[in-house]
């Protein structure tokens, strides 16, 4: 069973990455190691029955959630107005 494996904190963790639009199933299973089917499982037992069919309706119409059918430019989205930060240190302004 899924729910002996995690923790309470990584449930959570799951849960707020299954919620996030631009989080793909492919994130979650590198992190957790959780199929897409799992984390549907996850979320049918952790949520309230109208809170998961909201989420699978959600899911079901975003290309985000697969990385396979994303056409955008793999990676985080960044402003062409934002400067580029390099080594970790605070840019002076």
């Amino acid at each position: 069973m899924i729910n002996n494996i995690f923790s309470e904190q990584e449930l959570d963790r799951i849960i707020e990455m299954a919620w996030e639009d631009r989080t793909p199933f492919e994130a979650i299973q590198f992190q957790f190691q959780l199929k897409e089917q799992d984390v549907i499982e996850i979320m049918r037992r952790e949520l309230k029955s109208s809170s998961f069919k909201l989420w699978r309706k959600r899911v079901q119409s975003r290309k985000t959630k697969h990385q396979k059918l994303r056409d955008f430019e793999k990676g985080r989205f960044k402003c062409s107005r934002q400067k580029q930060i390099t080594g970790n240190k605070i840019s002076k302004r």
